[in-house]
């Protein structure tokens, strides 16, 4: 049965620690790990901003948050009362040189303690602050730094920021997250794969037909319209989730579970894919801007209606909301199958899962009878889980029927424990100093060479946007992607 561990003291400082990231995942995550005792009675957390409110104006500013968030039965008062105790609010502008003594005072002396600074702000300042840390003598050997995504906008920003935080802190001290890597269903690929000789032998192109990894979210860009505006369905989403994601599918066995075997092969995929040049950029990538529609029976405005200012509504049309992708990987396990990649706004419905096409029987002795190829789905959202498809006979008289039918592992049917969440793993990782679930630089920078590959490649071409409806699956053009080479997007049950 899983049980929770109890980390060592620490003091976890977070830059940003009344904006939207933390009050949204990293305050609710911490509370919930604390309910379930994983914390030292002297384990603090301290927030930076630049807001002039004392500690106590901040607990009340943390209730009020939690209170929004998290039903009444979550909210024990006895776990409230031991996380408020912990809780503590720095004023700080991060961009100046002075006022970072008060935050040394805040701090605790106790050189073996961790210190863990989570950068939830802004890429441009991670630079910047981790030389003040440095400056102001807050750093040790024992210190950690976490990168929010976006790590820069291209390689070369990218760069800039990883020269600048490397300055200060060693490789192994810097944790770069991609929330995605702490799903169950992710790392549970790990355990699918190299766990189970059922799987490894098919797990290649001689049994593989194609790929697919979906992405969908059912709402739109809201209040991050001028952050999307600038960034794109691309840089958001593909660089950092859905190219993880296809690395963790598509890596070859690593020699063990130590972070630095896993990363290993997870760069290889990166190198091995097949570069997205002008000449082939409209046949293999699609882009996508919604217009209004209708979400889960409530009508919903197009994306250039979503911005209030009207100079930035104007700009606004060549940002795509939404992406399609068919990738190739040129290595000797997946030469010729592709991976179809595709993540959007205001699609359907939330989606996230990654199928696994096999290829047709080479012969059929059932007559007439359409067989159904195998799939296997990996169910990362709304709902975690894995899906098995297999042709089996259905009972009864009147002759030999075949079907398809699914073999389901639900992870909250089958595991009674509640596991964390992903935010909630991946800060217990940090505080326990295991990096195994974040990116190396070398991955970050790898993937960004793909990516502006493709950037350079739409706008040399000049690829448009393409409209889809708000609550559909995309644009035509996204299907016709794959219709193409005579496949479909799998339908979402």
């Amino acid at each position: 049965m899983a049980e929770f561990v109890p980390v060592d003291p620490f003091d976890l400082i977070i830059f940003g620690g009344t904006g939207d990231l933390a009050q949204r995942k990293l305050l609710p995550a911490l509370f919930h790990r604390d309910g379930d005792g994983q914390f030292s009675d002297d384990s603090r957390i301290v927030a930076v901003s630049r807001g002039e409110i004392d500690s106590e104006a901040y607990r009340q500013w943390v209730r009020e948050t939690l209170e929004a968030q998290l039903s009444a039965k979550e909210l024990k008062e006895n776990v409230w009362q031991r996380f408020a105790a912990r809780l503590h609010h720095v004023a700080l502008d991060m961009q100046a040189e002075t006022g970072w003594d008060d935050l040394g005072a805040a701090l605790d002396a106790d050189a073996k303690r961790s210190r863990v600074f989570y950068l939830a702000t802004a890429p441009s300042l991670f630079g910047t602050v981790a030389q003040r840390l440095h400056d102001a003598g807050l750093t040790n050997e024992r210190s950690r730094i976490v990168l929010e995504k976006p790590v820069g906008h291209d390689f070369d920003s990218a760069r800039e920021i990883n020269d600048a935080v490397g300055a200060v802190f060693a490789e192994s001290q810097i944790y770069r997250i991609d929330h995605y890597l702490g799903k169950e269903t992710v790392q549970n690929v790990l355990a699918l794969r190299f766990g189970n000789s059922l799987f490894e032998p098919l797990w290649a192109r001689g049994a593989v037909d194609h790929v697919q990894i979906t992405v969908a979210e059912h709402l739109g860009v809201g209040q991050r319209f001028d952050f999307y505006n600038r960034t794109g369905a691309l840089r958001d989403m593909v660089q950092n989730h859905m190219l993880q994601l296809l690395c963790m599918v598509a890596m070859e066995p690593p020699a063990s579970m130590h972070h630095d075997d896993i990363r290993n092969e997870k760069i290889k995929v990166l190198r091995a894919l097949k570069p997205i040049t002008r000449e082939v950029v409209n046949r293999v990538t699609v882009r996508g801007r919604y217009t209004a529609g209708i979400v889960g029976g409530e009508p919903v405005p197009g994306y250039r209606e979503e911005g209030e200012n009207p100079e930035i509504k104007n700009a606004a049309q060549d940002t795509e909301t939404f992406v399609a992708i068919k990738a190739e990987i040129d290595n000797w396990r997946w030469n010729g199958t592709p991976f179809y990649l595709r993540t959007g706004k205001r699609m359907a419905r939330k989606l996230s899962e990654i199928v696994f096409q096999f290829k047709p029987v080479p012969h059929s002795i059932f007559g007439e009878q359409p067989l159904t190829p195998n799939r296997l789905v990996l169910s990362l959202q709304p709902e975690e889980g894995v899906q098995l498809t297999l042709m089996t006979k259905e009972p009864g008289p009147g002759g030999f029927r075949m079907r398809s039918l699914p073999l389901n592992l639900n992870f909250p049917d089958a595991f009674a424990v509640t596991y964390p969440d992903a935010y909630e793993r991946l800060l217990m990782e940090v505080l326990r100093g295991n990096p195994a679930l974040f990116m190396r630089r070398d991955e970050i920078e790898t993937a960004w060479r793909w990516i502006d590959r493709i950037i350079d490649s739409w706008h040399t071409r000049g690829v448009r946007t393409h409209e889809y409806m708000a609550g559909s699956w995309g644009p035509t053009d996204s299907f016709v992607l794959l219709d193409r080479d005579d496949r479909r997007w799998a339908q979402p049950e």
